[in-house]
């Protein structure tokens, strides 16, 4: 092969790679999904939740949050995990160059009495987020109902520290885990109380951890490890006069 010809096949070659990876947005992380909007105007009915956050004001989520379908769910294990999504694709109802980061707050479950492309959006194994409607409204206009987005993960920026709140009872401690930094997503949790050894958690529902051992009256801490793989020690976040339905602040992600 001449040189001028080996010049052309390397020019062809690197032009298709660039086209390859343009279609399917993977050079930078960007996915392709659909996004619709739930809850009212005021995100009311965005409260609560799959994930046991409760109201989302006073835990600081706020309205921007989403509920992820199967496909990104992933059982509860994604709860708390940041996205940053922008609309594409549709100049009719897209709000040109915006984009969002939501915090994953809810379940969006499947409907498999309607098609996918039909009213089923959260059916597996599609890519979906059901926004609440004012986040929806920043990169999207309302009458559109459902767009096509992208969405790649982001770090999640929190102000303060991870909050521990302590519910159930004696020999029976649910912890629910919120406002976490960095990844975002808790994917094992160990406790220990100031007369125990660390001993590991088992989540019994979204970021609800538990534990089964009488650690009343003793000073708590934890360990929380995030789906990066990054482990924080929170030592002695919670007092020895502890009661049920307290919230403590301990140390963040950086």
């Amino acid at each position: 092969m001449s040189t001028t010809m080996s010049l052309h096949f390397l020019s062809f070659l690197s032009i298709a790679c660039l086209l390859f990876s343009h279609s399917f947005g993977n050079d930078d992380g960007w996915m392709d999904a659909h996004a619709t909007f739930y809850g009212g105007g005021d995100a009311a009915g965005t409260m609560g939740g799959a994930c046991g956050y409760g109201n989302l004001y006073s835990q600081g989520y706020g309205t921007t949050t989403a509920a992820l379908s199967t496909a990104l769910f992933n059982n509860g294990l994604s709860c708390g995990a940041c996205f940053e999504i922008r609309c594409v694709d549709d100049p009719k109802w897209c709000l040109h160059g915006a984009s969002i980061v939501v915090t994953a707050t809810n379940f969006c479950p499947p409907n498999n009495a309607l098609p996918n492309n039909a009213g089923g959006w959260c059916n597996p194994p599609q890519r979906h987020f059901d926004l609440s409607q004012p986040v929806f409204e920043q990169i999207a206009r309302y009458s559109a109902g459902i767009v096509p987005v992208s969405f790649r993960r982001v770090p999640c920026k929190k102000k303060e520290g991870i909050r521990f709140t302590i519910n159930g009872h004696s020999y029976f401690n649910l912890v629910l885990i919120t406002n976490v930094g960095g990844a975002g997503d808790v994917h094992a949790v160990s406790i220990k109380g100031s007369k125990t050894g660390w001993q590991p958690m088992s989540r019994n529902w979204g970021q609800n951890w538990q534990s089964n051992s009488l650690l009343d009256g003793q000073s708590l801490s934890f360990k929380v490890t995030a789906s990066d793989g990054k482990t924080i020690t929170c030592s002695d976040v919670v007092p020895a006069g502890w009661a049920f339905g307290q919230t403590f602040t301990g140390p963040q992600f950086v």
